[in-house]
């Protein structure tokens, strides 16, 4: 599992440089959002945390469709169905969509502080929306690797998997931004929806992999 892991980072870096394009555009969303809505700056500090949260969420979405893409393109994809019992083909996804999310949403985490002082938030803003990333983005990947699992034999399966994933993610949005505001504000509590939002990673982490070995030994059969 772990020549597993190396293996699909070092391929994740190579192809078309994902983490660069996924950095890029979370860069350029945030570098044009104060331009959208003018000078005000207290606005930019508190629409902040949600506008990092749905930059990362789409720059998130950029890169799933490749999850399996390249393991199909050179036929070790099915190798790895006809070989793996059920719960071992589960956790190699796991372990693909760990790769995945290292070289996709972890350069996101690490830009983020950066962007937080582009929007005028404070270091308590910008620390809990980093740690809700950390915590949350996870969820991200465990969900679009059925995606990718289903669109994978399709000649242009991009934007179905985005099309797949986007309605199934947007409960971690909401716990995400939830958090962050109730960690920068006295009327909401933060540590609910922060728990919850660990459920939904943990609860995807599970569910994830296995729909989508079902997924993929389905396509295969």
């Amino acid at each position: 599992m772990l020549a597993l892991y190396l293996r699909d980072i070092r391929l994740g870096l190579r192809a078309g440089g994902g983490a660069v394009t996924g950095v890029l555009f979370f860069l350029a969303l945030v570098a044009v959002i104060p331009f959208g809505v003018g000078p005000d700056l207290n606005l930019l500090a508190r629409i902040g945390p949600a506008i990092l949260w749905i930059g990362a969420l789409f720059s998130s979405l950029l890169g799933l469709d490749r999850l399996f893409q390249g393991d199909r393109d050179d036929g070790s994809l099915d190798l790895i169905v006809m070989a793996d019992e059920r719960r071992m083909l589960a956790l190699s996804i796991l372990v693909k969509c760990l790769a995945h999310w290292t070289t996709t949403a972890l350069p996101l985490i690490v830009a983020t502080p950066l962007l937080g002082l582009m929007m005028n938030m404070d270091a308590t803003a910008v620390g809990v929306t980093t740690l809700t990333l950390l915590v949350g983005t996870p969820a991200i990947a465990f969900v679009g690797a059925t995606g990718a699992a289903v669109a994978v034999a399709l000649p242009r399966g991009g934007v179905l998997v985005s099309i797949l994933v986007l309605p199934l993610v947007i409960p971690v949005l909401i716990f995400g931004v939830s958090a962050v505001d109730g960690a920068i504000g006295d009327p909401q509590p933060f540590m609910p929806p922060f728990l919850i939002l660990i459920a939904l990673t943990l609860f995807f982490a599970v569910l994830g992999p296995v729909a989508a070995a079902a997924a993929l030994r389905s396509g295969t059969d």
